[in-house]
């Protein structure tokens, strides 16, 4: 495993050992000692794992839960996504930046996000999977939608041809400066 750092320290990308030959390949997707090790540093737990199916030109997000926020272990098992990470802690020196990384099936790439993100990715193939482990379960009540075009985040997605699919949930969703921060610094 091989721990790629980003221009926010605490996201961070992971690169599986793959092994493989004519037959196949083989990779560990997850390893509890390793990640603490390694990534995190702490003692991590998950507790809920999400897949989710999206075609080409479906943007997704910017997500996150302002009570009971999760950390994320995301990859994408077919097709590739740009995946995005934006610090919404109050007291981060990172506060309001962004990360943007390819995952594909391909690379085999994972990005950790950790909490106190919002979370977001734009599908480049013509379809994508993405899974992804979390730390805390999903809660309704508490999930925000930042808007994915924000100008005050200024995301560079590599959009195809005209706008991103999105829901109305994210056609609806706060600005930046509107959506409630998480307080803590917890990395």
């Amino acid at each position: 495993m091989k721990i790629i750092d980003t221009k926010i320290p605490d996201v961070k990308i992971i690169e599986p050992a793959v092994f493989g030959d004519d037959r196949g390949f083989f990779m560990e997707t997850w390893s509890q000692a390793k990640f603490e090790e390694l990534v995190t540093g702490k003692p991590t737990h998950f507790v809920q794992d999400n897949h989710s199916k999206s075609k080409k030109g479906i943007l997704r997000g910017l997500h996150y839960q302002a009570v009971n926020t999760q950390a994320k272990l995301v990859r994408v098992v077919s097709g590739e996504v740009f995946d995005v990470a934006v610090d919404i802690r109050q007291d981060s020196p990172t506060f309001g930046q962004w990360v943007g990384v390819y995952l594909s099936a391909e690379n085999k790439r994972q990005l950790w996000v950790p909490e106190g993100f919002a979370h977001g990715f734009y599908v480049v193939s013509q379809e994508a999977e993405f899974v992804y482990k979390c730390t805390d379960y999903y809660n309704a009540e508490s999930e925000v939608s930042i808007k994915w075009d924000d100008e005050v985040l200024d995301i560079k997605w590599p959009l195809n041809e005209g706008l991103p699919l999105v829901s109305e949930k994210d056609m609806n969703a706060l600005s930046f400066e509107q959506s409630p921060k998480v307080e803590t610094f917890k990395c």
